[in-house]
């Protein structure tokens, strides 16, 4: 059910507010382009800066939005294991597909406060969960052995890895099972971790040339390598140019450049700056994407 190219959603804005208009717009347009799902407010989706009730105004829209064509899975991590179950909860009760849950930031819990905090919202929300595991942002990192006793849950099916260690994929495919749905959460890195095992990539880029990396992830998918690797040298300057400042803000400005949505983002974030929209503008050329 998770598989293939889904991108994580940036989060419209218009005049500080909300750009619901403009979201769903881009749902209908990431369908038609071939993406595989969505991850609505997520780290790109602006969470950190969302209200709560703007958070589940952007899941119920997309959710209403996508119309089952392909699975949502709502952003529903939070350092507050009760603020995740309230997440969770109001994802499930809106229609959501499944639940990414990031490990908790800034608290650091031990891998038994892992465990808990995840047994947690598995207990309260009927929801499948997908793990995000990115400790350079949490900084804490889920080891494989307790992911593969999380797994065992009947509802955590799958991880967001964006440790940037290939290495993980064959750690978890012994510690979870082969089943377990393994996404990367690094385009960069995304073929690699196919071929160690994985199955999809939460994807930035995915924003910007949703055909391309579904089609990248298809070939992946297929076997066809060379194929894949094609599209990848298309597509890694473009990986390398959006991510030359926090991710988002390089997605919002290759989208504004396409006619796509406005470059608003939220404090603390700053827009782009010249010679990072001078990278982009090269790499959207090279990918074929802009004249």
């Amino acid at each position: 059910m998770f598989k293939g190219s889904i991108p994580a959603l940036v989060t419209p804005f218009k005049n500080g507010e909300l750009d619901i208009d403009t979201l769903k717009r881009l749902v209908d347009w990431h369908i038609a382009e071939g993406s595989s799902g969505f991850v609505p407010v997520g780290t790109t989706g602006e969470s950190p800066t969302l209200s709560h009730r703007e958070h589940e105004i952007v899941v119920e829209e997309v959710v209403k939005a996508a119309a089952g064509r392909v699975p949502v899975i709502a952003g529903a991590g939070s350092n507050s294991t009760s603020e995740s179950i309230h997440l969770a909860q109001h994802a499930e009760s809106v229609g959501a597909d499944a639940i990414l849950v990031v490990t908790p930031y800034y608290n650091k819990p031990t891998q038994e406060g892992l465990k808990a905090h995840f047994r947690a919202i598995h207990d309260a929300c009927g929801l499948p969960i997908i793990i995000y595991n990115i400790p350079g942002r949490s900084i804490v990192d889920m080891t494989p052995d307790t992911m593969g006793e999380l797994a065992k849950l009947p509802r955590i099916v799958g991880v967001k890895d964006a440790t940037g260690d290939l290495s993980r994929v064959p750690q978890q495919r012994i510690t979870c099972g082969t089943d377990f749905a393994q996404l990367s959460g690094e385009d960069a890195t995304a073929l690699g971790f196919n071929a160690h095992g994985g199955v999809g990539c939460i994807s930035v880029t995915a924003n910007v040339a949703p055909k391309l990396c579904a089609d990248f992830q298809a070939a992946t998918l297929s076997g066809d390598y060379p194929a894949a690797l094609s599209l990848l040298d298309r597509l890694m300057p473009l990986h390398m140019a959006i991510f030359t400042e926090p991710g988002l803000v390089g997605a919002k400005y290759a989208m504004s450049k396409l006619g796509l949505c406005g470059e608003e983002i939220r404090l603390p974030l700053t827009p782009a700056t010249a010679p990072t929209r001078e990278k982009i503008d090269a790499a959207l050329r090279h990918a074929g994407l802009l004249n």
